[in-house]
């Protein structure tokens, strides 16, 4: 089993491999400069590794962006192995990444609360205290009001 440090270092050069690869070396149009390689991932015996990817656009390019990057895997991997110069070049898996839009529904609730703020701030203007404009009391009235037990 390969240490950590091995991996992290195999899988950050995998993402730069493909990445360089899908923008200088694949003419496949469906994996146009709209692919941006996120992530990688390998498995500590560095047999496999998982590339993450996002793509710009709507659904269908999703769909065909997926399906170039699955007909060029062979390509890309024999890329992989040339550059690692391990003894086993490891089997790429392509994952589209979900945090594009685990973001985008992040940013709509915040926009959400915004607006609950923003109505709750509407609703306190003009507002006033139900009990006055300071029920509390202050440590300057509780010195002046003694009982008159405190010991000198």
């Amino acid at each position: 089993m390969a240490d950590n440090a091995r991996a992290k270092r195999l899988a950050d050069l995998i993402r730069e491999v493909v990445a360089q690869k899908l923008q200088r070396g694949i003419k496949d149009p469906r994996l146009g400069s709209h692919v941006t390689i996120t992530d990688t991932r390998v498995t500590g015996d560095l047999r496999e590794a998982t590339v993450f990817y996002t793509v710009y656009g709507d659904e269908e390019e999703r769909k065909a962006a997926a399906a170039g990057l699955e007909s060029a895997k062979g390509i890309l991997r024999s890329e992989v192995g040339r550059a690692a110069g391990v003894k086993f070049t490891p089997t790429l898996t392509f994952v589209a990444d979900a945090l594009p839009d685990t973001a985008r529904t992040i940013e709509d609730l915040l926009d959400k609360a915004r607006q609950s703020d923003e109505k709750v701030r509407e609703a306190a203007t003009g507002a006033t205290y139900a009990a006055g404009a300071d029920p509390y009391r202050k440590p300057a009235d509780d010195d002046s009001d003694t009982d008159g037990d405190a010991t000198e």
